[in-house]
């Protein structure tokens, strides 16, 4: 057998199959030899559900160290891993489950019923268990099943996952993420951020996110080093385990709220090896506050989805605040004319483009929505808008398409909007992310109601509960007798974030 497979190349710097390769914060621990026999019984357990190479293992389970086990069985056994961030509702799984066809999906019991009996869900060949304290009927089944499993031989240019983005136009599209993609991605990362055996990471990231699943597991297994999962972030803990660690990944929500925690001192990081920062524009305040606080800068990178990780600060070298550093190794980067498509030059503003073996492979089954995505020179097209300073730092200035960020989440306005424009009295809406001091933005909305409505804020944001992930849910709604427009007819949201730029801010609390 080659060694292609991203599973294979994931265990290849494994230092000694005896060493801690997870441990919880209550204390129960996995070694490498524990992971890798765990991801045998998985996989067998998965092809006595059906499962064959290219199928789709659709989960929705909150981060266990089962979940872990579930994500490296499915890739063992040649499968595409399908996570789905847990806050989704019945609605919006109903639409992943018609569009990827998984043959397998693994949900919380609670939700069994319910998913099970979803007309889409009429050609999943099981629906499976597993809940937040990693048991379940997948779990019971696993437990059945010998460790010895033959890893199933995939090709670079398989599909190791699909992941899916919020739509434009509502519909969510699913990123194929290849085996070669993955790997090469996370071998770049241990080299860059000099992961070795002896780190220590603390895990506190979702487990349906690119950045926890991916960056953090991968660059983690890739480096044969050890990780504190954590379910989530929660700052007593991490200042309790982080004597222990060297290394943390996160959202600038961690960092805020890292700084607000009295016991996060200067001794307790002295220990640190790296702090790194993503999924959301770090603040260039927060950044001076945290190296002030504990003589760390933190190390900002940027990333998506479809690109995984393209840029760094560097790990020895100015971390410059408000950028993300420089393209990584391997990654061809470009800032074009939004109109034209042409390179632009140093330090003007245009789109990011990107192209490299971490490119994913394009959306799944829209071969029409892939080929608009990218150039003819296989450059993709980000969307966000940036620049390129004259010492080579690279600079997000902001987002096409009215993208929005919110706890490190993709938020598309127009699938808020349309839910919000559906309801009974209002007439149109514009949704818009504004400076958010533990989000990054907040998702707001501005309502315009029919005349005679009595429609009010409490309506609105009651009425998107059941309709839409947590995330994706306005903080506040506004109302106004009519949306600004331009002479083109088009709303002018740089308005509207003018107008509610101040909104949470600490003296308005929102």
């Amino acid at each position: 057998m080659t060694d292609e497979t991203l599973y294979n190349r994931l265990f290849r710097n494994v230092p000694d199959a005896d060493k801690l390769f997870l441990e919880t914060a209550e204390g129960r621990s996995l070694t490498y030899a524990d992971v890798q026999a765990g991801a045998g019984r998985m996989a067998n357990a998965l092809v006595e559900l059906g499962i064959k190479p290219g199928d789709r293992v659709a989960v929705q389970v909150e981060k266990t160290p089962e979940a872990l086990l579930l994500y490296l069985g499915t890739i063992r056994a040649g499968a595409v891993y399908l996570p789905l961030n847990t806050g989704y509702t019945l609605t919006e799984l109903a639409y992943f489950l018609e569009d990827a066809k998984p043959t397998v999906v693994v949900c919380d019991p609670q939700a069994r019923t319910e998913i099970a009996s979803l007309p889409e869900a009429q050609s999943v060949a099981s629906v499976e268990t597993l809940d937040a304290a990693g048991k379940g009927s997948l779990a019971e089944r696993m437990a059945r099943q010998g460790d010895a499993f033959e890893t199933v031989q995939r090709a670079g240019d398989d599909l190791a996952a699909i992941l899916y983005t919020s739509g434009t136009t509502g519909r969510s599209k699913g990123a194929m993420l290849t085996q070669e993609n993955l790997a090469f991605n996370a071998g770049i990362l241990v080299d860059y951020w000099r992961f070795t055996a002896d780190d220590v990471l603390i895990h506190a990231l979702p487990f349906f996110h690119t950045h926890g699943l991916f960056v953090a597991t991968n660059t983690l297994l890739m480096a044969g080093g050890s990780v504190f999962f954590l379910p989530r972030f929660d700052a007593e803990t991490v200042v309790r385990l982080m004597p222990r660690a060297t290394a943390l990944m996160g959202v600038p929500t961690f960092y805020t709220r890292l700084l607000a925690h009295e016991a996060f001192t200067k001794e307790v990081a002295q220990g640190m090896r790296l702090f790194i920062s993503g999924s959301a524009p770090l603040l260039a305040e927060t950044h001076r506050e945290f190296s002030e606080r504990t003589g760390h800068a933190i190390l900002e990178r940027y990333g998506m989805t479809e690109i995984n990780m393209t840029t760094s600060n560097p790990y020895e070298g100015e971390r410059r605040p408000g950028t993300v550093g420089f393209p990584l190794p391997g990654t061809e980067l470009r800032v074009v004319d939004l109109e034209t498509g042409t390179p632009i030059a140093t330090d003007e503003v245009g789109v990011i483009e990107v192209r490299g073996p971490h490119v994913f492979k394009g959306y799944w089954q829209m071969p029409e929505k892939t080929a608009s995505e990218f150039r003819s020179d296989g450059f993709f097209i980000t969307g966000d808008l940036g620049k390129i300073d004259t010492d080579g730092y690279v600079h997000i200035v902001g987002r096409d398409k009215d993208l929005i960020i919110s706890g490190g989440f993709n938020v598309y306005p127009k699938e808020v909007e349309s839910e919000i424009d559906a309801l009974e009295g209002v007439v149109e809406s514009a949704v818009i992310g504004v400076p958010h001091p533990d989000f990054g933005e907040g998702v707001t909305a501005v309502v315009v109601r029919k005349a005679g409505s009595n429609l009010d804020e409490a309506e609105v944001l009651d009425a998107l509960k059941d309709r839409l992930a947590r995330y994706k849910q306005p903080k506040r709604a506004f109302f106004v007798d009519e949306l600004p427009r331009n002479t083109m007819g088009k709303v002018q949201k740089n308005t509207l974030r003018e107008t509610y730029g101040t909104l949470y801010q600490p003296a308005h609390s929102g």
